[in-house]
């Protein structure tokens, strides 16, 4: 299974220079739930704004830097083919695409499920969520979750698609 996995705000905002515009505790918890052992794939700036392999998960960077080096526990790929190639050796593990936005553009059209979190408060940002063609998932889940600071309340959603 090929996911995307990102929390977005009411205007499509996804970050703000190179980080998440909120700190939103549950979230991340939900974040690991769904990655730990499996597959994330990350863009080099994502990943460097880490600082290190995130723990109990297979650590993919797509770079284009040909020359790109990265710890010895982390796996780099130029191209989104062989991500996937490197993922259908390994079915007991879901690929899990966790952004930034370009490389969420490398896979557009592939994902066969959709996690986000959607937060109700408009925040600053410079990075928008790709847009999606969400005629192509069904909404299967939803949960709705609010929060004493009304810009965090926010809705966890799984899109599968049809």
């Amino acid at each position: 299974m090929i996911a995307f996995l990102w929390a977005e705000d009411a205007d499509g905002i996804i970050g703000r220079n190179g980080r998440l515009p909120w700190h939103l505790p549950d979230d991340l918890h939900y974040f690991r739930e769904l990655t730990e052992g499996q597959i994330v794939v990350m863009g080099r700036k994502t990943f460097e704004g880490l600082k290190r392999p995130l723990p109990d998960r297979t650590n993919i960077v797509l770079t284009h830097q040909v020359d790109y080096e990265a710890p010895d526990d982390v796996i780099v790929y130029h191209d989104a083919p062989a991500v996937i190639a490197y993922a259908e050796t390994k079915p007991d593990q879901n690929l899990i695409i966790i952004g930034g936005a370009n490389l969420f553009a490398s896979f557009t059209g592939i994902p066969d499920v959709l996690y986000r979190t959607k937060l109700a408060g408009h925040f600053e940002g410079d990075t928008h969520m790709l847009p999606i063609d969400y005629s192509q998932y069904a909404l299967t889940k939803s949960t709705a979750v609010t929060n004493p600071d009304p810009q965090l309340t926010h809705t966890f959603e799984v899109w599968t698609r049809k």
